[in-house]
């Protein structure tokens, strides 16, 4: 499950982990109440640069991310933590809830790390 860090933190979040390279504006580490921080599965700097939240550049956004997450050494941490924790919830600090990074890592999850589970 993805989430906005803004949104009110709820029971049925599970291990609430956030998955921005930079800590969300206005958002005191209290009110995230965060169980961790994984700022390294985030795009690149470069790749978020390039990205800017434009949307007509998501569809390649969303294919160099997914070539990033492959060789990124901080997918397994993700793996991990879904091996460990019955229920996670991705945060994200982004305002578009569709045309953000936190979908394609679920997606990632889903497709590829969920499988190599069961």
């Amino acid at each position: 499950m993805i989430k906005r860090i803004y949104d009110e933190p709820a029971k049925q979040d599970g291990y609430r982990v956030l998955v921005d390279r930079l800590w969300p504006r206005g958002v005191s580490k209290d009110k995230a109440q965060l169980d961790e921080w994984l700022k390294d599965v985030a795009p690149s700097p470069e790749l978020r640069t390039w990205f800017d939240h434009k949307p007509e550049r998501f569809q390649e956004f969303s294919a160099r991310y997914q070539v990033e997450l492959a060789h990124n050494p901080a997918a397994q941490e993700i793996k991990k933590l879904c091996a460990q924790q019955d229920k996670i919830t991705l945060l994200y600090g982004a305002r578009d809830p569709e045309i953000n990074h936190a979908v394609i890592l679920e997606a990632y999850i889903n497709k590829v790390i969920l499988p190599t589970l069961l």
